[in-house]
C-alpha cells in the first residue's frame, strides 16, 4: 500500500507545494486507481504532520489540475491522468521543482532526440513544409521573437512525430525551462548557433533519415544543455 510519510524537514518551497508533490507521488504510485477515495483533510494532516489549511490548499490545487475529484459529503477521489493533466503538472513545476532542474534539462535532452527519430520516420509533406516555415521563422524573425520561433519549430517536430504523450510533456518541460530557469539565469545562446543547429536537424527529416536526425538533435541539445547547466552552476556559486 503506498504511504504518505510524515514531512519532518522544512521544504525549500511552499509547504503547500511539498503537499502537493507528497500527494502526487502517492496518486502516481500505481497503488492508487482512478474513482479511489484518498484519505481525508484530516487523516492527511496526521499523516504528513501539517495543519489542515496547507492540506486544503494541497488538494484543491490538485483539484484544478484535474488529478483529484472533489465531492461534498463524501470525500476526495483520484480521477486519474492524461496527457494534458502531466503537461500542467511540468507548466507548473509541482512534479520536480527547481530541485529537480539538473534532471529536467537531461529528461528534455534524450526525449527530444526520440521526437526527432520519430518525426523522420512519419514524415510527411505537410509535416515538411510546416517544419520548413518555423525554420524559416527562426532565420528571418527578430531577435526579441527567436526563441519563440525556436520552441514552434521544436512543437512542429512533436506534431510530426505523432506521439501526444511525448509532445504534451515536452510542451510542459520546454516552458519549465524556459520560465524557471532559462529566465533567470540567462542562459542564451548566440542566434546564430541556435539556428545552424536546427539546419540538419530539419534536413534529416526531410530525407526521413532516422539515424541524422536523432544524431542532429542530440548534438543541438548537447550544448543547449551543457550552456544551461554551466549557468545554474554559476548562480548557485
Amino acid at each position: 500500500m503506498a504511504e504518505l510519510a510524515r514531512i519532518t524537514v522544512e521544504p525549500r518551497e511552499p509547504l503547500a507545494a511539498e503537499v502537493s508533490r507528497r500527494l502526487i507521488d502517492y496518486l502516481m504510485s500505481g497503488e492508487v486507481q482512478p474513482g479511489d477515495r484518498i484519505p481525508s483533510e484530516r487523516q492527511l494532516t496526521e499523516m504528513l504532520g501539517v495543519n489542515r489549511p496547507t492540506v486544503r490548499e494541497a488538494i484543491k490545487s490538485l483539484g484544478f489540475l484535474g488529478l483529484l475529484e472533489i465531492r461534498q459529503s463524501s470525500g476526495t477521489y483520484f480521477r486519474g491522468t492524461d496527457s494534458d493533466v502531466l503537461y500542467r503538472l511540468f507548466e507548473l513545476g509541482l512534479v520536480l521543482g527547481e530541485r529537480g532542474a539538473r534532471d529536467m534539462v537531461q529528461a528534455r535532452a534524450e526525449l527530444e532526440v526520440i521526437v526527432a527519430g520519430l518525426a523522420a520516420q512519419a514524415r510527411d509533406e505537410a509535416g515538411v513544409e510546416l517544419l520548413r516555415a518555423r525554420l524559416t521563422a527562426m532565420r528571418e524573425c527578430p531577435d526579441d521573437e527567436f526563441a519563440e520561433a525556436d520552441t514552434a519549430f521544436h512543437a512542429a517536430l512533436g506534431e510530426l512525430a505523432g506521439n501526444t504523450v511525448l509532445r504534451d510533456m515536452l510542451k510542459g518541460m520546454r516552458a519549465m525551462i524556459q520560465r524557471g530557469w532559462v529566465e533567470r539565469t540567462g542562459a542564451v545562446r548566440s542566434r546564430e548557433v541556435a539556428y545552424a543547429d536546427h539546419v540538419p536537424i530539419f534536413e534529416a527529416v526531410t530525407k526521413g533519415d532516422t539515424e541524422a536526425a536523432r544524431a542532429a538533435m542530440a548534438r543541438h541539445m548537447e550544448g543547449a544543455s551543457r550552456r544551461l547547466m554551466k549557468a545554474l552552476e554559476q548562480r548557485e556559486a
